[in-house]
């Protein structure tokens, strides 16, 4: 009787789909799609009912007790493929769920050791495959990347091991490095792997500023029956004949680390294409030994899915100085035009519109200049690429220098007037040097969502500065005894070895903790990609709650920092947690206005997703973990739906 239900339901609902295809209604993939979009076609939760959505089920993991070396943070979006739901957790467990109750159906424990330092320790999801040609065991699978470097595939109905694929079902990650990790747990596995025409391709997370020669950031296409290495593709060229071999100058060029894609891979099957958000080379903030603007890294790279080969490429920073890595993921779109497009989201608050084919831009790129650097030995681009769409790119002005009480207005000037800043792409300096957005961002990890019937993008992002500042290794001797753990707060060191300093950063607030820069600091942005305007601009988040982690009281519609993607559905909503106040929420996709929240037992700091029930109810579910720290702690998986009254 269910499942006749739930065909009745598609039958009235959504379109005709072929036998073995992806139900409309599932969520079958990280974005729903191998493009990303995000766009679900269900619409039976709307604008005028979503008010009265309610708590359906609560999954909770059991990991939010557990000690590990650094904090866990739970940031999964679950799949939802043939009437169960598939999740996975940052210590290694992969459970299959039943979507009506969340009860689960079978788990499998990949025993990821607790007492590991990594950097960012979370898995944002799995990756699923089925061979419809040839069924039995293992015909559908479950492929996962644990965050200590292993690939591993499991039978979808059961758990089991897929013990053709690798040894024993697993591949090692790490053995075949060209760079080894420099330290202990540099390197990590945080996205679900892209799927694509029986190839699984899979990037990686390095630590950020350890070494100039650190982890390398290889990305590998592996045959996902046996889990053999089809091709290679190396973000740092190492053939004289690669036509950007010349642009890595330096002592350690072809020797650096990063430039590696952590996150989410994009796929056109159709095209055989794979696109990859790559990031900054190692190390983020001095480039000497990587003189040249460093093609490949901080860039949309498409590359052939069967091959690994290079089809274009597409930088959206050059010579990266301040961490703007692309850490959003590609999306996968059509036009309102009809031509085929790559969305790049960036740190630097722009919005990059692509040709699919060809990486050209579609709208507007200028190249515009940006300040030197005083550092010895350091040479900047000259350039840097504007796009005609952004969201909150600005110059600061003196006006925009605030604080929370007249006595920290008074003190973020006088620290102003002792930093470097000459607008966009200020370089990192011995004084210091304010960036404007933050190594955060502007659009961040959490990415985009995209409304192609209104022809509608929806970005979180930040707007809060930061001030980066390069201590020469002989003052940060002298100065490393005198700290004290009140002079910390706020402030991050990393080594960066390899190059003469150690690099400080932190989020520029006074001795109180007011942010140095006038609100708003956490936004929601909807772009019209039909006229180019933008349609709304909402504060996203409050300061609720932000006493409990020593930030002031804020005005009211200040927004505040956001870590979480949103997505959209037919239904004219957009949803979205990511914010320290630990709501999820939805918005009218058309103005912005927001209709309903729910206040989770932790930030929602991932990514929702949305799915047709067995009973024909739609459900909206979100990952309440936080992060340990300032989004809080817990372990639920948390699935909404309207009464079953009112469907």
């Amino acid at each position: 009787m269910v499942a006749t239900k739930r065909r009745i339901a598609l039958a009235l609902l959504l379109p005709v789909v072929a036998m073995g295809a992806d139900l409309p209604g599932d969520w079958a993939n990280y974005g729903r799609t191998p493009g990303g979009d995000r766009h679900s076609p269900l619409a039976q939760i709307t604008r005028d009912n979503v008010a009265t959505l309610t708590l359906a089920w609560e999954y909770k993991t059991g990991e939010a007790g557990i000690e590990t070396g650094n904090p866990t943070a739970l940031e999964t979006t679950p799949l939802v493929i043939d009437g169960v739901m598939y999740v996975s957790t940052p210590l290694g467990k992969v459970v299959a769920l039943d979507p009506l109750t969340g009860k689960p159906r079978w788990s499998r424990d990949l025993a990821v050791k607790h007492q590991r330092y990594f950097g960012d320790w979370v898995t944002r999801g799995v990756s699923y495959w089925r061979d419809d040609k040839t069924p039995g065991a293992c015909s559908r699978r479950v492929i996962v990347a644990t965050i200590d470097g292993r690939l591993v595939a499991l039978d979808a109905v059961n758990g089991h091991a897929c013990n053709a694929f690798g040894k024993h079902g697993v591949v090692d990650l790490i053995a075949a490095l060209r760079n080894k990790q420099s330290y202990g747990d540099e390197y990590e596995q945080t996205s679900p792997p892209a799927i694509v025409n029986d190839l699984i391709v899979v990037g990686s997370a390095i630590a950020d500023n350890t070494s100039t020669t650190g982890a390398s950031g290889e990305v590998r296409g592996f045959d996902v029956r046996s889990g053999a290495l089809r091709w290679t593709w190396n973000p740092v060229p190492q053939d004289p004949n690669d036509q950007a071999y010349g642009s890595w100058r330096g002592d350690a060029a072809s020797r650096s680390g990063g430039a590696n894609t952590w996150s989410v891979i994009a796929a056109d099957p159709e095209r055989d294409l794979v696109f990859l958000p790559t990031s900054s080379p190692a190390v983020d903030y001095y480039g000497v030994t990587r003189l040249g603007d460093n093609h490949y890294a901080n860039s949309v790279v498409a590359l052939r899915a069967a091959t690994g080969k290079l089809v274009w490429h597409f930088q959206t920073v050059h010579h990266d100085l301040w961490d703007y890595d692309n850490a959003a993921p590609p999306v996968l779109i059509t036009l309102p035009n009809g031509k085929d497009a790559v969305l790049q989201g960036t740190k630097t608050a722009q919005l990059f519109v692509l040709d699919r084919d060809t990486g050209a831009p579609l709208f507007p790129v200028e190249e515009r200049a940006v300040p030197k650097s005083d550092v010895p030995g350091e040479q900047t681009s000259p350039t840097q690429p504007l796009s005609a769409f952004s969201f909150g790119y600005r110059t600061l002005v003196p006006d925009d220098i605030w604080g929370a009480t007249p006595e920290d207005l008074a003190e973020c000037r006088a620290r102003f007037a002792t930093l470097r800043y000459d607008g966009p792409f200020t370089p990192p300096s011995e004084r210091g040097s304010v960036m404007l957005p933050a190594n955060i961002g502007g659009a961040h990890w959490g990415g985009l969502t995209y409304d192609a019937g209104r022809g509608i993008v929806i970005v979180p992002n930040n707007r809060l500065a930061a001030v980066v500042k390069l201590i020469p290794r002989d003052a940060w001797k002298e100065m490393r005894g005198k700290l004290t753990s009140g002079e910390r707060v706020g402030k991050e060191f990393t080594d960066m070895q390899g190059t003469p300093y150690v690099m400080q950063r932190e989020t520029w607030l006074s001795s109180r903790r007011s942010p140095c820069t006038a609100p708003p600091f956490g936004m929601l942005t909807a772009v019209s990609l039909k006229t180019g305007a933008t349609l709304w601009d909402v504060p996203l988040g409050t300061d609720e709650g932000l006493d409990k982690i020593g930030l002031p009281k804020l005005p009211a519609g200040s927004g505040m920092a956001n870590l979480g993607g949103p997505i959209s559905t037919a239904g004219g909503l957009v949803f979205i947690g990511a914010t320290l106040d630990a709501y999820v929420r939805a918005f009218d996709v058309e103005t912005g206005q927001e209709l309903w929240k729910y206040k989770l037992p932790a930030g929602g700091k991932a990514t929702p997703m949305t799915y047709l029930g067995p009973d024909g109810r739609q459900y909206v579910v979100i990952s309440a973990g936080g992060d340990g720290k300032s989004w809080g702690k817990a372990d639920s998986i948390m699935a909404f739906a309207l009464p079953k009254s009112a469907t």
